[in-house]
Protein backbone atom coordinates (compact mmCIF):
# COMPACT_ATOMS: atom_id res chain seq x y z
CA UNK A 1 0.00 0.00 0.00
CA UNK A 2 1.51 3.42 -0.86
CA UNK A 3 -1.28 5.90 0.13
CA UNK A 4 -0.36 8.29 3.46
CA UNK A 5 -4.06 8.27 4.23
CA UNK A 6 -5.78 4.65 4.57
CA UNK A 7 -9.14 4.04 2.77
CA UNK A 8 -12.12 4.39 5.14
CA UNK A 9 -12.27 0.50 4.59
CA UNK A 10 -9.16 -0.63 5.79
CA UNK A 11 -9.23 -2.57 9.30
CA UNK A 12 -6.02 -2.07 11.46
CA UNK A 13 -5.27 -4.69 12.79
CA UNK A 14 -4.42 -2.61 16.17
CA UNK A 15 -8.21 -1.40 15.78
CA UNK A 16 -9.33 -4.08 19.36
CA UNK A 17 -5.90 -4.17 20.93
CA UNK A 18 -6.37 -3.37 24.79
CA UNK A 19 -4.25 -0.03 25.42
CA UNK A 20 -2.11 0.36 28.48
CA UNK A 21 -1.20 4.10 28.28
CA UNK A 22 -2.95 6.50 25.90
CA UNK A 23 -3.20 10.42 25.42
CA UNK A 24 -5.34 12.65 22.73
CA UNK A 25 -3.30 11.12 19.67
CA UNK A 26 -1.73 7.84 20.50
CA UNK A 27 -2.38 4.39 22.14
CA UNK A 28 0.18 1.84 23.24
CA UNK A 29 -0.34 -1.29 23.47
CA UNK A 30 1.95 -4.64 23.72
CA UNK A 31 3.05 -6.16 20.52
CA UNK A 32 1.15 -9.41 19.82
CA UNK A 33 4.43 -10.72 18.07
CA UNK A 34 7.55 -9.13 20.76
CA UNK A 35 10.96 -9.91 19.74
CA UNK A 36 11.49 -9.22 23.52
CA UNK A 37 9.43 -9.18 27.08
CA UNK A 38 7.63 -5.85 26.89
CA UNK A 39 7.70 -5.06 23.47
CA UNK A 40 5.10 -2.40 23.04
CA UNK A 41 3.55 -0.43 19.97
CA UNK A 42 2.61 3.32 20.24
CA UNK A 43 0.05 3.86 17.21
CA UNK A 44 -1.93 7.07 16.18
CA UNK A 45 -5.37 6.92 16.64
CA UNK A 46 -6.40 8.23 13.50
CA UNK A 47 -5.53 5.39 11.02
CA UNK A 48 -2.60 6.30 8.37
CA UNK A 49 -0.10 4.20 6.94
CA UNK A 50 2.99 6.53 6.97
CA UNK A 51 4.37 8.54 9.91
CA UNK A 52 5.08 11.61 6.99
CA UNK A 53 1.07 11.59 6.77
CA UNK A 54 0.78 12.57 10.34
CA UNK A 55 0.61 16.57 11.62
CA UNK A 56 3.16 17.95 14.12
CA UNK A 57 0.52 17.36 16.84
CA UNK A 58 0.03 13.89 16.49
CA UNK A 59 3.80 12.99 16.18
CA UNK A 60 4.01 14.99 19.54
CA UNK A 61 1.83 13.03 20.73
CA UNK A 62 3.32 9.75 19.89
CA UNK A 63 6.69 10.84 20.67
CA UNK A 64 5.40 11.74 24.76
CA UNK A 65 3.87 8.54 25.06
CA UNK A 66 6.82 6.61 23.52
CA UNK A 67 8.62 8.56 26.58
CA UNK A 68 5.96 7.40 28.98
CA UNK A 69 6.02 3.82 27.71
CA UNK A 70 10.09 3.98 28.60
CA UNK A 71 9.36 4.99 32.10
CA UNK A 72 6.81 2.06 32.35
CA UNK A 73 9.05 -0.87 31.01
CA UNK A 74 11.97 0.72 32.54
CA UNK A 75 9.95 -0.46 35.87
CA UNK A 76 8.34 -3.47 34.49
CA UNK A 77 11.10 -5.22 32.85
CA UNK A 78 14.22 -3.20 34.42
CA UNK A 79 15.57 -3.25 31.45
CA UNK A 80 17.45 0.51 30.74
CA UNK A 81 18.57 -0.18 26.80
CA UNK A 82 15.97 -0.27 24.04
CA UNK A 83 15.46 0.02 20.73
CA UNK A 84 13.01 2.54 19.15
CA UNK A 85 11.65 2.73 15.35
CA UNK A 86 9.65 2.85 12.42
CA UNK A 87 8.93 0.92 9.25
CA UNK A 88 7.89 3.68 7.04
CA UNK A 89 7.00 1.81 3.43
CA UNK A 90 7.80 -1.37 2.12
CA UNK A 91 11.54 -1.16 1.49
CA UNK A 92 11.65 -0.29 4.97
CA UNK A 93 9.81 -3.80 5.95
CA UNK A 94 6.42 -2.57 6.99
CA UNK A 95 3.40 -4.73 6.64
CA UNK A 96 1.07 -3.58 8.97
CA UNK A 97 -0.89 -0.19 7.11
CA UNK A 98 -1.13 1.70 10.12
CA UNK A 99 1.62 3.73 11.38
CA UNK A 100 3.56 2.72 14.88
CA UNK A 101 6.36 3.21 16.73
CA UNK A 102 8.00 -0.05 18.05
CA UNK A 103 9.48 0.05 21.70
CA UNK A 104 11.35 -2.91 22.25
CA UNK A 105 13.77 -3.64 25.81
CA UNK A 106 16.80 -4.77 25.73
CA UNK A 107 19.04 -6.37 28.45
CA UNK A 108 22.72 -7.53 27.67
CA UNK A 109 22.93 -11.23 26.91
CA UNK A 110 19.90 -10.87 24.79
CA UNK A 111 21.41 -11.24 21.48
CA UNK A 112 25.45 -12.69 20.87
CA UNK A 113 26.27 -8.90 19.46
CA UNK A 114 24.17 -6.21 19.61
CA UNK A 115 26.19 -3.97 17.94
CA UNK A 116 25.05 -1.61 15.02
CA UNK A 117 21.69 -2.14 16.44
CA UNK A 118 18.83 -0.80 14.33
CA UNK A 119 21.25 -0.97 11.19
CA UNK A 120 21.09 -4.72 11.35
CA UNK A 121 17.70 -4.23 8.83
CA UNK A 122 20.89 -4.89 6.22
CA UNK A 123 22.72 -7.67 7.81
CA UNK A 124 25.51 -6.93 5.85
CA UNK A 125 26.22 -3.67 6.80
CA UNK A 126 25.41 -3.95 10.92
CA UNK A 127 28.88 -4.65 11.26
CA UNK A 128 31.22 -1.67 10.69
Amino acid sequence: MTSKTMPSEYKSPFSDATAFAENEHARAIRDKFPVAPGHSLIISRRIVSRYDALNSEEKRSMWDLVDEVLDRLKAETGATDFNIGINMGPAAGQTVWHVHIHVIPRNAGDVEDPRGGVRGVIAEKQKY
